[in-house]
């Protein structure tokens, strides 16, 4: 479990294309390793990711076949950044909200609009999320907690305003239209859009 608050955005140091998995290693600063051990769980991009190996500050995690196929990670080269967030620990403040690094899919950038001090990204979704997002609901974005600043059902589009310390610790400073990014729907949400469709379906058989 995640809380959508990213410590940083750091490049991966090496990507390791196999049949069907991918190897990315990544250097962490010493916040991030500190209690680490191979087995934890690291979300990478909104992804939740398992560590496979430590050697000093180096971190390596396998990407398996689903993970490359439903996310942005297969896409992924070295040099390129990811953001990082370490799982929540029990008691831990939540500042953003409960995210699973279960990725939904993965939503392009469509316009980018920028003023002095102000960032406003449009995105368009797969239409099978479309049903679960909201104005003012919460989404992860590339395992940034955000929220819905506006949406348009009929275009399955919506967009989130980011503030100057968002786009100085994530990605998102350096995303263009047409990027990809993974994208996780409020897990409340959907279970109350899924048990409400399940009700009506059931009482119109």
């Amino acid at each position: 479990m995640y809380t959508g608050i990213v410590h940083g955005a750091y490049p991966l140091a090496t990507v390791i294309r196999k049949p069907g998995l991918h190897q990315l290693s990544i250097d962490l600063p010493p916040v991030l390793l500190d209690e680490l051990v191979i087995g934890a769980s690291v979300g990478l991009d909104g992804v939740c990711m398992t560590v496979t190996g430590i050697n000093g500050a180096r971190v390596s995690f396998d990407a398996m076949q689903e993970t490359l196929s439903l996310t942005t990670l297969g896409e992924l080269n070295e040099g390129d950044s990811v953001n990082v967030e370490r799982s929540a620990k029990q008691g831990a403040e939540i500042g953003g909200h409960n995210i699973s690094g279960h990725v939904d899919g993965c939503a392009e950038i469509i316009a980018i609009d920028e003023s002095e001090n102000n960032c406003t990204l449009h995105f368009r979704l797969p239409q099978g999320l479309s049903k679960y997002v909201f104005k003012k609901g919460f989404i992860g974005v590339s395992g940034c907690s955000l929220t819905v600043a506006d949406y348009r059902r009929d275009e399955a589009e919506f967009t989130v305003c980011l503030i100057p310390e968002t786009l100085r610790v994530t990605t998102f400073a350096h995303k263009r239209v047409g990027d990809r990014v993974n994208i996780e729907v409020d897990r409340q949400t959907q279970v109350i859009v899924d048990t409400v469709e399940r009700v009506l379906a059931e009482r119109g058989s």
